[in-house]
């Protein structure tokens, strides 16, 4: 089972409000992705699934199949 390993795997990068920060992928830092996302929660990949110790951002069915 994979787990959250980046910031920028928990920004929605496919939403259409992350447009005008898709050329920033890669050059922007951690704490401004969390910054972003504390100002545009739409920007959070949906749904969040926890276990209480691992947490998977955004729907991958092989990944919930193991999970549950």
């Amino acid at each position: 089972m994979s787990s959250i390993s980046s910031v920028d795997e928990m920004f929605a990068w496919r939403s259409p409000s992350a447009k005008p920060y898709r050329a920033l992928r890669g050059d922007i830092s951690d704490d401004e992705l969390v910054d972003i996302m504390l100002n545009e929660p739409k920007l959070i990949r949906r749904p969040i699934l926890s276990d209480g110790v691992k947490i998977i951002f955004g729907y991958k069915k092989e990944t919930y199949d193991q999970f549950i």
